[in-house]
């Protein structure tokens, strides 16, 4: 009996750790998932993953001046017509500028009436000179008389009325450039100040607000302060692997499934390729982050859209692919 204890007390040490053992590994279990996976209505299609924007893509508004913001118009949602005011600048400044150069362009105005009036003593001292020496030489008998002195001296005096006059004129010219360089300089500042009036490039809607009155908008800004866009219709930029940019063909039909609505299909209508074939941008929010697949974007319009949509949503998209085509 003795030899037989310990084999016994082994087998059942051997059996419970064995019990153990498969109680421990894990049971796969058989689980459905909540959403059916979309599928194509094609019989043959490229899939691809799409990302929805407005008609004219997204208009990212900037500004032309750093400044701070004074007013806000607008709010994501609103819907605008082009020239509508969406950000002024604060222009106290700018109005100060203004009305120093509205001022030195005054009193450089009221220099140009002084050198006209030069001009005018100038040219009558040159006639004066002219005629003086004229007199002396038409007459023979009195020039003989004059020394050879004196005839030179009114030479040089017409000579030197000739260079006050052109030296006169010079000055009025120059009084006028100066007069119209800071008129110019009033124009830009005005212009400025009208630019400070940020206005809407198109007709379209708010579709992001990222500045408040108070906030200081650099130029150029490092992001867009308002986004708008013409949702007027509706498009989607599809990602089509460059692998399988042989199978779709110019005017291919396609539709599309919003990621987790398997029900709300999207019938697609064909707008144009983006004829360039780019690296893929990660759809996690970075705009920097890349992966080494490259793509070929294919716009298309939603028809006729059964779902309220939003620029931003991603799409799975089935393009009915080329049955010519040959890999």
């Amino acid at each position: 009996m003795k030899s037989l204890t310990l084999p016994s007390i082994a087998a059942a040490v051997l059996a419970v750790s064995i019990i153990s053992i498969v109680r421990s590994q894990p049971h796969a279990t058989s689980t459905n998932p909540p959403l059916p996976p979309p599928s194509s209505t094609f019989p043959d299609c490229v899939a691809a993953v799409g990302l929805i924007e407005p008609k004219s893509e997204n208009i990212a508004i900037g500004v032309p001046l750093s400044a701070l913001v004074e007013k806000v118009f607008v709010k994501p949602g609103d819907q605008v017509t082009a020239g509508t005011p969406l950000i002024q600048l604060d222009t106290r400044a700018l109005s100060a500028q203004r009305l120093k150069a509205e001022a030195d362009a005054a009193s450089l105005d009221a220099a140009i009436p002084t050198a006209s009036a030069n001009i005018e003593s100038a040219r009558a001292a040159l006639s004066e000179a002219e005629a003086v020496l004229a007199m002396a030489e038409s007459l023979p008998a009195a020039a003989a008389r004059l020394s050879r002195e004196e005839m030179t001296r009114r030479r040089f005096a017409r000579d030197a009325a000739a260079a006050h006059l052109a030296a006169a004129e010079s000055s009025l010219a120059a009084a006028r450039a100066a007069a119209a360089a800071a008129h110019a300089a009033t124009a830009v500042i005005s212009t400025d100040i009208t630019r400070s009036t940020i206005l809407a490039p198109i007709d379209g809607h708010i579709l992001q607000v990222r500045i408040r009155p108070g906030e200081f908008a650099a130029s150029p800004a490092s992001s867009n302060l308002i986004l708008m866009g013409d949702l007027s219709s509706i498009h989607v930029r599809v990602d089509v692997d460059e692998h399988e940019a042989v199978r779709v063909r110019d005017g291919a039909p396609a539709s599309a499934v919003v990621r987790g609505h398997h029900l709300s299909r999207q019938s697609l209508v064909f707008v144009r390729f983006e004829p360039c074939v780019i690296p893929k941008v990660s759809l996690t929010g970075s705009a920097n982050e890349r992966v080494d697949t490259r793509v070929l974007q294919v716009i298309y319009r939603i028809d006729q859209p059964s779902a309220r949509l939003f620029p931003g949503q991603q799409m799975d998209v089935f393009i009915e692919a080329d049955p010519a085509a040959t890999f």
